[in-house]
């Protein structure tokens, strides 16, 4: 899904940045770092939301969240 996201994301970016092109001055508007960069970023961070949880959820017993409902 974050492979899907950030396709998806980069292709839309790519798309409009024909509109960008007056409000960038030191960059250019299909420069492949800049868009690698911010993919790198948001896959870092997708990665981080994903795991912070996963790991809280397997420290519990599961027979504890079982007699829970």
């Amino acid at each position: 899904m974050i492979g899907l996201g950030i396709a998806a994301g980069l292709s839309v970016a790519m798309w409009l940045s024909r509109y960008l092109r007056t409000q960038l001055y030191a960059v250019s508007p299909l420069d492949p770092a800049a868009y690698a960069a911010v993919a790198a970023l948001l896959a870092a961070v997708a990665v981080l939301a994903c795991l912070i949880p996963a790991q809280h959820a397997t420290r519990v017993d599961p027979t504890v969240a079982l007699r829970y409902e």
